[in-house]
């Protein structure tokens, strides 16, 4: 499902929404951290939120692969944008001599 999406946003695009994922989970992480440090929970409740806390967790992990994925992908994109932007001016500059 991943790769039918790639095929249809930009790699530019693609990365900001997961920077967005990310952020979002980072921020409800810090939010778990606080509740199990600050609030007296049962140890039921504790547990929830280590498991909830051990997903987000695995969460962030695929998502900063992911992210470090694709922009490998947008840094090959950019070389092969720069090269060719290099053989347009070259073969100008030859044509034009």
């Amino acid at each position: 499902m991943a790769r039918k999406k790639r095929g249809q946003l930009s790699v530019a695009k693609e990365i900001d929404g997961i920077e967005e994922r990310l952020e979002s989970c980072r921020s409800s992480l810090e939010d778990l951290d606080f509740k199990l440090r600050k609030l007296e929970l049962t140890e039921e409740g504790r547990k929830s939120l280590e498991k909830e806390k051990d997903s987000l967790s695995n969460k962030m992990s695929r998502y900063e692969k992911e992210l470090k994925s694709l922009r490998h992908e947008n840094r090959k994109n950019a070389m092969v944008s720069f090269g060719l932007f290099f053989l347009i001016v070259l073969g100008y500059y030859c044509w034009t001599m």
